[in-house]
This record gives structure tokens, sequence and C-alpha cells, in this order.
């Protein structure tokens, strides 16, 4: 294992995006159809927020009800991505290592980092990345 790899080895860079002028049901979908749990929100190419799935859950009260669709629909028109969306956002660069990585989420209640160069969005790394890059080591 090479101790000084740059995140850049293993972030994803083909990254699904929503504005925050985007509805929650149309981030609900993203998630649901792209299987992922992180959508970075941005402004042009500049990230403003990180939406998870469990923050789309927090406010969704479609477990506990049978008619799913008429609940999510009428929570997501109570609330806009801006709301619910982290806004303080801890990034890092392409050339962060990923020993530096794995120490930041691991001592965060966060799962996944934008991966930012010259204010602008070039990939995400996760925990699951994370993962993957050490079972490849084995």
């Amino acid at each position: 294992m090479k101790k000084r790899t740059p995140i850049s080895e293993i972030m994803t860079r083909e990254l699904v995006t929503i504005s925050s002028t985007d509805s929650l049901e149309k981030a609900e979908k993203l998630f649901k159809e792209k299987k992922i749990r992180h959508i970075p929100v941005v402004r042009n190419k500049e990230i403003i927020g990180m939406l998870s799935y469990t923050d789309i859950l927090r406010i969704s009260f479609a477990d506990i009800t049978e008619d799913e669709k008429n609940v999510d629909t009428f929570v997501y028109d109570m609330f806009t991505i801006n709301q619910v969306m982290a806004k303080d956002v801890c990034m890092v660069s392409p050339d962060t290592t990923i020993k530096e990585v794995s120490e930041l989420l691991s001592k965060k209640e966060f799962h996944a980092l934008p991966v930012v160069e010259d204010g602008e969005l070039v990939g995400m790394v996760t925990t699951t990345d994370l993962i993957n890059y050490l079972i490849a080591q084995f």
C-alpha cells in the first residue's frame, strides 16, 4: 500500500449533481435510480451543499404510511433542497492523500467528501470507495 497515494486515484469522477432549485422529488428519484447515497448540490460547477439520502429520509413519513407517494409529494413540497442539504461542506483537493481522507472521514459524521480543484467540483470520495481500495490491497 502506497502511503502518499492521492485521492484522485480512487475518487468518482462521473458525478450525479443537483441544483438547489431542483425538487426533493427529483433528488429522491436520482438516489434510487443511480443507487447512490450522496448528491453534491452545485451552482455551475461550484459546490454549495451536499444532500444525502438520509437527509431525505429524515423529512419523509413514507416509512409509516401505506400511501407513500402522496405523503412524499406533500412533504417534498414543504421543503426545498436548500433547506435540507448540509451547507457547511468539508472538501478536499485531488492531491489529498487517501490516508488523510480516511482519517477525516473516520472522525466526522459524514460519509462522502467532494473533491474540489480551483473552486470546481471534480470528484467525490465515499467511505465505500475507501473500503474498496483497502480490499483491492489484499
